[in-house]
């Protein structure tokens, strides 16, 4: 059975690039939350870290991103328990999460 990506971003073009990583891994993008294999969200907007937190509890690895600025914001999410890379590596991350 193939990987399901729920992939949680607000940027319809970068959705669109991660689609294509997860599709030429053999993956499929989901959009059930409660069935995924692996998150991906995007660290903008009220309560990322709430939501990161809540799924690394239900045992669902987390890939979040954000703009390499936000230090903070990063940190937070790593201490929340996700992989959290600046946007420029957020590709090449979830290629080498779904190869594994």
């Amino acid at each position: 059975m193939p990987k399901r990506v729920l992939l949680a971003t607000r940027d319809l073009l970068f959705r669109s690039k991660l689609g294509g990583v997860v599709a030429a891994a053999g993956a499929d993008v989901s959009r059930d939350e409660a069935a995924c294999d692996l998150a991906v969200l995007e660290l903008s907007g009220p309560g990322a870290t709430e939501r990161i937190g809540e799924l690394v509890r239900r045992g669902i690895p987390v890939l979040a991103y954000g703009s390499h600025i936000e230090v903070e914001l990063l940190r937070a999410a790593r201490e929340a328990g996700a992989t959290a890379v600046p946007n420029s590596q957020v590709e090449e991350r979830l290629r080498d999460l779904l190869n594994t």
